[in-house]
């Protein structure tokens, strides 16, 4: 099976809410998260990925509703384990829902989501969401405990968190690639391998190396690459640089 790409487009609506967060009915709201995805689907995405957060800073749940209307490719959504998403999700029916954790001061989601913690709670929201038919992943970091307590939830799907991986340097960035094939090893015969946080257009190389990946999801980069050659073209390339994949 090729490695399938998740596009991430919440960062289009960071961009109209930089300026029309108070007025979405204007005709001069833009960019349309909407015409973001029809571009990265044109670019080959496999998927598209939004994250509806409790503060709305970015996606709208009429940007949510819309996409699922219009694009016809598995829709991903992220969402904190609350009854205000859980209730979003029900009704939205994404094929995918990717649980993570939520921190009003962050700008965007930092390390990965405590299962073990939470299990009791993650268990429940879990089991509702897949009796809806909606699969389900887990962010966590790549530790064996949490995937270990992810298996344990019932999921069937982890991302791996690779954002320490891509901030690390020199000997820290080989130890943290490390960690990631040793949790996709150990998660592998349970579960589906997704990763996603900070990969790039430079470190794609080495996110490669890791075993057992099914999907990668990447927004940052890949909207940043869209300002000089636009979306659907960085989407492309993206698809190119990860058909070197051997799993």
């Amino acid at each position: 099976m090729p490695l399938l790409l998740g596009v991430n487009i919440d960062h289009i609506a960071t961009l109209r809410q930089a300026r029309y967060a108070a007025d979405l009915s204007s005709p001069n709201a833009e960019p349309c998260p909407v015409l973001a995805g029809h571009d990265a689907v044109a670019g080959g995405a496999d998927s598209l990925t939004i994250h509806i957060r409790g503060d709305r800073r970015h996606m709208q749940d009429a940007d949510a509703f819309r996409i699922r209307s219009e694009l016809t490719v598995p829709l991903n959504l992220e969402m904190a384990v609350t009854e205000e998403m859980l209730g979003i999700a029900l009704r939205l029916k994404p094929e995918f829902v990717c649980l993570v954790p939520e921190n009003r001061q962050e700008i965007t989601t930092e390390g990965g989501l405590d299962v073990l913690g939470g299990l009791r709670k993650i268990h429940d929201v879990v089991a509702r969401l897949r009796d809806a038919g909606i699969r389900v992943s887990v962010f966590i970091d790549p530790e064996l405990r949490q995937v270990d307590a992810s298996i344990e939830v019932g999921a069937d799907m982890i991302e791996l968190h690779t954002g320490a991986f891509a901030n690390a340097t020199g000997v820290a960035e080989k130890m943290e690639l490390d960690r990631l094939t040793v949790a996709a090893t150990h998660a592998h015969p349970s579960l589906q391998v997704n990763a996603g946080h900070g990969i790039n257009f430079t470190n794609i190389s080495q996110i490669l190396t890791i075993p057992y990946l099914a999907e990668l999801n990447i927004g940052h980069s890949i909207i940043a690459r869209a300002t000089r050659v636009g979306l659907t073209v960085a989407v492309r390339e993206m698809k190119e640089a990860m058909t070197h994949y051997l799993a």
